[in-house]
């Protein structure tokens, strides 16, 4: 999967470009940072806050940051984005492939508020997700190549069945209108579809003047 991801963080650092050279970025559940390494390679005066549940998955990004000489603009948060303590407002939030696993629309609609409500006025967010009509025809051909890479990457046959059950019980992959719709009831404006690869298709937009 990395070649899409560095493609994704490609082009989230060209939507994020335009920040000052000292913005504040809030990552919601980077796991193991790779989008913090890149941007932070790529926007050497950034700060990043790192809020990630996990905390295995964050001693790895721990480790990654001493590795890389950013530590020190990093500051890491176990736990979800409601028990980070009120602080500074952000620049940019990213939050890549989480809000697909929240199941419920009205939570998934609160996850955007809470991230909207920690932006600056016009702060800027990039979230991706898994996202298609599981009812089209195009759409299921594509999750069949979509499960063809995951098999090309070695995951074992059951591991693949697992995988399928996963995606109809634990994952809320929507069509791409909804997933706009939910960004966009969370409290930003014109969410724009600016990346996909396969199954994942992410987004940019700018928070609204008064996210409820």
């Amino acid at each position: 999967m990395a070649p899409l991801n560095g493609a994704l963080h490609l082009l989230t650092a060209a939507v994020l470009g335009e920040l000052a050279p000292t913005a504040n970025i809030l990552c919601v559940g980077p796991g193991t940072g790779a989008e913090i390494v890149q941007l932070a390679q790529k926007f050497p005066g950034w700060r990043f806050t790192a809020v990630e549940p996990s905390t295995l998955m964050l001693d790895v990004f721990r480790s990654k940051a001493e590795e890389h000489g950013i530590l020190s603009r990093c500051r890491l948060h176990a736990g979800y984005l409601d028990s980070l303590p009120p602080g500074e407002s952000f620049d940019a939030a990213t939050a890549f492939l989480v809000s697909q696993f929240i199941l419920d629309r009205e939570h998934r609609m609160a996850f955007f508020r809470g991230i909207a409500q920690r932006l600056r006025p016009s702060g800027l967010l990039i979230s991706s997700d898994l996202a298609g009509d599981l009812r089209m025809a195009d759409v299921q051909n594509l999750l069949g190549v979509w499960f063809k890479l995951m098999n090309q990457g070695g995951i074992s046959p059951d591991g693949m069945q697992r995988m399928r059950e996963a995606y109809s019980r634990d994952v809320a992959v929507l069509p791409v209108r909804d997933v706009h719709d939910v960004i966009t009831q969370g409290g930003f404006e014109s969410p724009v579809l600016f990346f996909q690869a396969g199954m994942i298709h992410a987004w940019y937009a700018k928070r609204s003047s008064n996210p409820a």
